[in-house]
């Protein structure tokens, strides 16, 4: 029956498949698009072999960690955009906002008393991976989690790989294979569903529908139970601005990729993460665009599996580049959250690392702050202190400033474990494209991960690689950077 990759659905518990539901439920977690998404595949499958309607649920909880208004409204604008796609399509859709924590509970085991299967998304990473694995205990049918978070499917690996070089290599011998597996662009435009189910208004009463007129309006935060002082930043979550946001950055920054995207005072990043985190933008639809503009086929893969960064793709450099971090780099987290339960935490670094930070633990530090002080940016240190700005203020920080920002923090806390604990508070708190496997190697990067040791042994480091805001501000210009973000805005 299917036309989605085995290796991409995940049984989620040993209940059957009920031929006798009223409707295939969709619940939307972690892909929350109707584009290029392989769980939306997935149930629009069951649904054309049982002759059942779809049903999709989106719902926002309040109790997640970090919770605050600028999450919230990201994931809400995609929400009402949503709502209003699916009623055009004659699709039920229940979007749902939990007021307080613990409002929502019920919902979903609800929903599925009437499914024939509960189709989900496979995401290896934050409160998700429990979250799914209470929810498959507490219903009465099949659910099944869908792989669509890249270009290689998560259980293509058997092991978490502990260089990009090995990463690299074996995407090079093992990736063009998954090149033509590809999510459908529009599946609600492609399939004549059977008519919306009517639903139990009395039974669903304590869970409202909340109507894209609802879903948009920007006083629903004020009411709910989230941390209000991280307030949204003027990027605008959903489909339609990811897709907007990826056209104006092949038009106008991708060719400057290569050569200026190390640049703070240079505008020529993608800033597609937040987009691609939250859902509302598929790896493959990137890939599928910059295929079409690169006018690239399967075949044109280098079969050469030597790890090199570039030459295999046989694109351009600055499609090379952006490959490199698109598809080597972002799925490298991906693989090591998927296969190691600690990839959020201290223990998960190489164990040259751990020893020589164990080793140098106790070194006097010229400068000692604590999260309070790092939060405000309250250093000594302009450049870093205009980063945390950066990211307090617009949710993200400049890709090469982000790698400094993390060394400082190691170097001006009072243990390594201490600045991991303060990386991961700040980072998931403010910036956009937190609380995702790619950010946490991006953390972890800081203390070694992916990395090997570098001479000359310094106090702190020990052979961890050294960063500098003088080095740095040597390699690249950064006084129109340090002035931008000089002070608090009122």
């Amino acid at each position: 029956m299917s036309a989605v990759a085995s290796l991409r659905i995940r049984k989620g518990n040993e209940q059957p498949r009920s031929n006798a539901g009223q409707y295939v439920l969709y619940w939307m977690i972690a892909n929350r698009r109707l584009r290029y998404n392989f769980a939306l595949d997935r149930a629009m499958e069951h649904c054309r072999a049982l002759g059942k309607p779809l049903v999709i649920l989106e719902a926002l909880r309040v109790a997640y960690p970090w919770a605050s208004d600028r999450l919230h409204q990201f994931v809400l604008d995609g929400m009402a955009e949503n709502a209003r796609f699916c009623q055009q399509r004659g699709v039920l859709y229940w979007a749902y906002v939990e007021p307080k924590a613990g409002d929502g509970k019920g919902l979903l085991r609800t929903l599925a008393e009437a499914a024939c299967v509960v189709v989900t998304d496979e995401f290896p990473c934050f409160f998700l991976p429990k979250m799914l694995l209470s929810a498959a205990k507490q219903i009465g049918v099949l659910l099944e989690a869908v792989d669509s978070n890249g270009l290689l499917p998560l259980r293509a690996t058997s092991r978490a790989f502990q260089r990009a070089f090995d990463f690299r290599r074996y995407l090079q011998r093992e990736l063009p294979k998954y090149c033509t597996d590809f999510p459908k662009a529009d599946p609600l435009g492609q399939m004549n569903l059977a008519a919306p189910p009517k639903l139990w208004p009395g039974k669903l009463s304590r869970w409202p529908m909340a109507s894209a007129e609802m879903l948009g309006d920007k006083r629903l935060l004020a009411n709910l139970a989230i941390d209000h002082a991280v307030k949204p930043v003027a990027l605008p979550g959903g489909q339609d601005a990811a897709r907007l946001h990826l056209n104006e950055f092949f038009k106008k920054r991708f060719q400057a990729y290569e050569e200026q995207r190390n640049e703070p005072e240079k505008d020529a990043s993608s800033g597609l993460s937040p987009y691609l985190h939250f859902g509302h933008l598929s790896v493959h639809e990137i890939f599928a665009e910059l295929r079409k503009r690169e006018k690239w086929k399967p075949e044109k893969v280098a079969l050469r599996a030597n790890g090199s960064k570039t030459g295999w793709w046989n694109m351009s450099c600055a499609a090379e580049s952006f490959l490199d971090e698109l598809v080597t780099w972002r799925e490298l987290g991906y693989n090591f959250a998927a296969h190691r339960r600690d990839y959020d935490q201290y223990a998960s670094l190489p164990q040259w690392a751990k020893a020589t930070l164990a080793k140098h633990a106790r070194d006097p530090r010229e400068y000692v702050y604590e999260l309070e002080e790092f939060e405000a940016a309250e250093t000594h240190d302009v450049l870093w202190n205009a980063a945390q700005r950066q990211l307090v203020r617009e949710g993200t920080i400049h890709g090469y400033l982000r790698m400094l920002w993390g060394k400082k923090v190691l170097e001006w806390s009072r243990r390594p474990q201490q600045a991991a604990k303060i990386l991961i508070h700040l980072n998931n708190k403010y910036a956009m494209d937190g609380r995702n496997p790619n950010s946490y190697n991006g953390i972890f990067w800081v203390f070694g991960r992916y990395d090997r040791p570098w001479g000359p042994e310094r106090p702190v480091f020990g052979t961890v690689r050294y960063m500098s805001s003088q080095n740095t501000a040597r390699k690249v210009a950064v006084e129109g950077y340090i002035r931008r973000y000089a002070e608090s805005p009122a």
